[in-house]
């Protein structure tokens, strides 16, 4: 992912968890609350929100094409997608069949975490 649109993917990531958030803390909370969901809903916003600012930093540093942070910023886009996204889905749906993908996810959001440090770590000389 090219770094103009890592942080456009940044700035709209970040404008959905918060509108979410806001979604599910308002609009949906007597819902979820009754589907005992709350929970399951919080972590998906929480886990949303903890991806983006890795995102931003790939988007701001020198990367000089390097393979493993393009992967991160994949890892990171595809983790938050996957797990939040299944998430969010189990939580209002009710489908617990959902809850079977959201470990994909949290591997996307492994693979983005050790692929960013590696690929940093390569990347600044020092």
């Amino acid at each position: 992912m090219s770094k103009k649109y890592t942080l456009l993917t940044v700035g709209m990531l970040g404008a959905l968890a918060v509108a979410m958030g806001a979604f599910g803390a308002h609009a949906l909370k007597s819902i979820l609350i009754e589907n005992g969901r709350l929970e399951t809903y919080e972590l998906a916003v929480r886990y949303h929100f903890f991806h983006i600012p890795p995102l931003l930093v790939l988007g701001l540093i020198p990367s000089h094409q390097n393979t493993l942070l393009k992967l991160s910023a994949w890892g990171f886009l595809g983790g938050i997608l996957i797990f939040s996204g299944s998430l969010y889905a189990l939580a209002l749906s009710g489908q617990t069949f959902l809850g079977m993908i959201t470990p994909l996810g949290g591997i996307f959001l492994m693979v983005g975490w050790v692929a960013f440090g590696w690929g940093a770590h390569q990347t600044i000389k020092q």
